[in-house]
């Protein structure tokens, strides 16, 4: 019942949005068709085919992270589709986009590549479920657009393979719908530089609002799962997102649950290998992929406006803080040491967790993470931290960073009570201080990871 009632809230909210936008119609499809004419120019079609301008494509594919949505897992094609996305309205499937001409993109002109990236349209009128970051898309520089063009026209092999078809239940199956979303919610425009930042703040503001399409999963999403905000004038920006059953941080400069505490080179490092320089924070979940397919490719000069574009952020929705030298922390730390504690959850740490997250909470460099002052474990949404416990996870395999290291599931090990137990004294231990951890949350999340 909890399920088809929210089905029933989106259903209303769609319809809603389909009624009370009609009256834009006209002028919106008026516009959209005068800048949909263009086509590429007979120079454009001749630097399509420069090596130079490839190569950049095939950089800047990994800046947005195309292969890791449309590679299908368990070594499937680059590019040719096939990985099934959850949402909260159904699955949706990664299409093809080789240039395999019957089953990819082969058939597209640059107009047509250009308006399915910015505006979510397909050849033929077809909508695109805003699972394609469209609305982060549609800021590509149209220097960027032509490069991403000539990589995946030439510099990708055609792959003939047909995903499954999207098959969402109704309304959501009616993708006309869509074009009143777009309406409601997206603002199609090229990025803008701010003159009154520096090169390389602008840079990184780039990167993280178009191509790395950061506020798909670290900003809220609102009623009718549109993000609530695209850039840093938007109070909600990047404060933190649930997706797939994960919970994707703040990115904001919130000394509790944010990025405050960690320099520009944490960051920068944790993007390119996973893992924090001086704060022991590891990737974990979804942004594994990221890591692997993604961000360890980037230049050492992108991650850095990235982290100098982040840091700028002002503290938003504030959640947890950590004081390591509170006279509990201090008492804490030093029954840990003795094995005197009775905290409860503290036996379950110390038989379990202690071994890889040392029994001060600091974890090992470039090994385990920290659980003191990390980020993840003082946010207020505790999912990641549930599921990690419930599913266990492994850390990203890399290039140049550490070997991948694993966590084990305790979803046969653990109860509800325990999980909870031991993840309220991880929230409240070391000078962490964040709200307790519920027996009810953990059989929730169970219940939709089916554990």
């Amino acid at each position: 019942m909890i399920v088809m009632n929210r089905f029933a809230r989106r259903a209303a909210y769609f319809l809603i949005i389909a009624t009370t936008m009609g009256a834009v119609l006209c002028t919106r499809v008026l516009t959209s068709v005068h800048a949909q004419a263009t086509a590429p120019t007979t120079d454009k079609a001749v630097a399509i085919m420069d090596p130079t301008l490839i190569s950049r494509g095939e950089y800047l594919a990994k800046l947005g992270d195309c292969a890791g949505c449309h590679t299908a897992p368990k070594q499937g094609a680059p590019f040719a589709g096939g990985l099934a996305m959850g949402s909260p309205f159904g699955t949706i499937y990664s299409t093809n986009i080789t240039p395999d001409r019957q089953t990819g993109i082969g058939h597209y002109s640059y107009a047509e590549f250009e308006r399915a990236l910015r505006d979510g349209v397909a050849p033929g009128g077809k909508r695109l479920y805003p699972a394609m970051p469209y609305a982060s898309f549609t800021k590509i520089s149209d220097a960027d657009m032509l490069a991403l063009y000539a990589y995946f026209m030439h510099g990708v092999l055609p792959v003939s393979n047909r995903p499954p078809e999207t098959m969402l239940p109704f309304p959501f199956s009616q993708r006309w719908g869509l074009f009143f979303w777009d309406t409601a919610f997206v603002r199609h425009e090229r990025f803008k530089q701010d003159d009154k930042r520096d090169a390389q703040w602008n840079r990184g503001a780039y990167l993280v609002q178009s191509l790395g399409h950061c506020g798909a999963c670290h900003t809220p999403r609102g009623a009718g799962f549109e993000e609530r905000g695209y850039d840093e004038s938007s109070r909600l920006y990047l404060t933190g997102g649930a997706n797939d059953n994960w919970f994707a941080p703040n990115l904001t400069g919130d000394l509790g649950s944010g990025l405050g505490r960690l320099s520009p080179h944490d960051i920068a490092a944790f993007l390119k290998s996973g893992h924090g320089a001086a704060v022991h924070i590891v990737t974990f979940g979804s942004m594994v992929q990221v890591v692997e397919d993604s961000a360890q490719y980037f230049t050492d000069d992108d991650l850095n406006a990235i982290a100098h574009y982040l840091k700028s952020l002002p503290a938003r929705e504030p959640s947890g803080a950590y004081n390591p030298q509170s006279q509990k922390a201090q008492e804490m730390a030093v029954s840990l040491k003795t094995g005197d504690v009775e905290h409860p959850g503290a036996g379950l740490y110390l038989a379990f967790c202690a071994k890889c997250h040392q029994t001060d909470g600091r974890g090992v460099l470039q090994k385990f993470p920290a659980l003191a002052g990390n980020p993840t474990v003082l946010a207020l949404d505790t999912t990641s931290l549930l599921r990690l416990v419930i599913e266990g996870g492994a850390s990203p395999q890399t290039l140049n960073g550490p070997p991948t290291r694993k966590m084990p599931a305790f979803a046969n090990q653990f109860t509800d009570a325990e999980i909870a137990s031991v993840l309220t004294f991880v929230r409240t231990s070391w000078g962490n201080e964040a709200r307790p951890v519920a027996k009810r949350d953990v059989a929730v999340l169970r219940g939709k990871l089916k554990k």
